[in-house]
């Protein structure tokens, strides 16, 4: 019989009392601890199954808007408590919620549609971001979040990193700093079995080599980026620092969503023609938004937060990103990556618009009513143009589960293999 509640996406509060009720159920092989604190003061919680030296650690909730991870992360943790062979010799370490100051602000977490999803909406800007702030800053101004993630890797040194991601509208995919042989048939096998398309051509790796379908590999720290522009850089994120003990790292995206238009490996007849079209789009719908902040923001004093930070912050990135779609030659050339730097260009001001609107409206400025109709109508036009469907919660969480437990198999052997 399962402890845990009935499957939906928690907030922080419920995930902490469900990982002490599993600690308390079985206190000799569980142990809850805090191990950091947030910007704001709210507790870093990591919940540890079982003794064994090698070690696999799962973070959830470096992203605030990507809520599926803690529901994965509370069903891993029941696993390793019931499965005896999925604990043999392996340790397996929950970090409950690496920016509980952001999930306080995402407030959507049972979207009936898309546009429920970003009226409540909250991304941190790159900066505040735990996984991505190294990329951006310097060592002396991580914030707390980021390096007791740090501590957490330095402290376990597991031979595998798993951090549970997602997507609004797509499909699924993973990112690996290493590859991990072995793993692509058991993921392609999962989202075919849940009906969850695979995101063979994801913008978000663009240019990477791929070891299966949508299983993407990092480049080598100093390869050139497919997106120049894009001040972040995942080869300098907290996911290469496993590997200084000899670990790896798997970022496993899994959609709200999900889309065909992303899982189509055809040729696209006119890349290059398409990828200027959509930087076109891209200018042209982040002017609009522009246009409402620049208005706006002679109102907006004392307003100023992490909400307007993150859309000015989103805002900032979309010259430089049409850019590098218009003068660089498209990293892939299928019609999956068009599909999904589609989705990519919509996403972005979409996600400015949501979170300026929040702004507007708690200070109930004239300018809200204008944006609440951009953020209605391309939220439509988004799932419109993806002909998206939901994809059940437990699908979410099962494959997302399921690619984890493969990544932690394989990456066990390839690592008896090496040694």
């Amino acid at each position: 019989m399962s402890l845990l509640p009935e499957l939906r996406y928690p907030s922080v509060n419920e995930l902490v009392s469900s990982a002490r009720a599993l600690a308390a159920h079985r206190p000799g092989l569980c142990a809850l601890r805090q191990v950091g604190s947030s910007r704001a003061g709210r507790p870093l919680h990591l919940l540890s199954v079982g003794h064994a030296r090698r070690a696999v650690l799962v973070v959830a909730g470096a992203h605030a808007n990507e809520p599926t991870g803690g529901s994965t992360l509370l069903a891993l943790a029941e696993r390793a408590l019931y499965d005896h062979e999925l604990r043999t010799a392996t340790s397996w370490h929950f970090l409950l919620c690496a920016d509980p100051d952001g999930a306080s602000l995402h407030v959507t977490p049972a979207p009936r549609s898309l546009l429920d999803y970003h009226l409540g909406f909250y991304r941190p800007a790159g900066a505040e971001q735990p996984e991505w702030s190294p990329s951006v800053l310097p060592p002396d101004r991580l914030p707390p979040e980021t390096l007791a993630l740090i501590r957490v890797i330095d402290e376990l040194r597991p031979y595998l990193q798993v951090t549970l991601h997602g997507t609004d509208v797509g499909g699924s995919w993973v990112q690996l700093t290493r590859d991990v042989p072995g793993l692509a048939e058991p993921f392609a096998k999962s989202a075919a079995q849940l009906h969850i398309p695979v995101e063979t051509g994801a913008s978000d790796a663009a240019g990477w080599p791929a070891s299966g379908p949508g299983v993407h590999v990092m480049p080598a720290p100093g390869s050139d980026a497919a997106y120049p522009s894009m001040p972040d850089d995942a080869r300098h994120s907290t996911w290469y620092h496993a590997h200084r003990y000899g670990g790896l790292t798997a970022v496993v995206e899994v959609p709200m969503w999900a889309s065909d238009l992303v899982d189509d490996p055809a040729p696209h007849p006119a890349p290059a023609a398409a990828l200027r079209r959509l930087a076109g789009r891209l200018l042209r719908d982040g002017l609009e938004v522009e246009r409402v902040l620049a208005d706006a923001l002679p109102r907006l004093k004392g307003a100023e937060g992490p909400l307007l930070r993150a859309a000015q912050w989103a805002l900032e990135l979309v010259p430089g990103l049409a850019a590098d779609w218009t003068h660089t030659p498209p990293a892939d050339t299928t019609m999956a990556y068009v599909g999904s730097v589609d989705a990519f260009g919509r996403r972005l001001p979409l996600r400015a618009a949501a979170m300026l609107l929040r702004v507007l409206r708690e200070t109930d400025d004239r300018a809200a009513p204008r944006l609440e109709h951009l953020v209605t109508v391309w939220s439509e036009a988004f799932m419109d143009r993806f002909r998206a469907r939901w994809v059940p919660l437990e699908h979410q969480v099962e494959h997302q589960a399921r690619t984890v437990v493969a990544a932690a198999r394989h990456a066990r052997e390839g690592a008896a293999r090496r040694s």
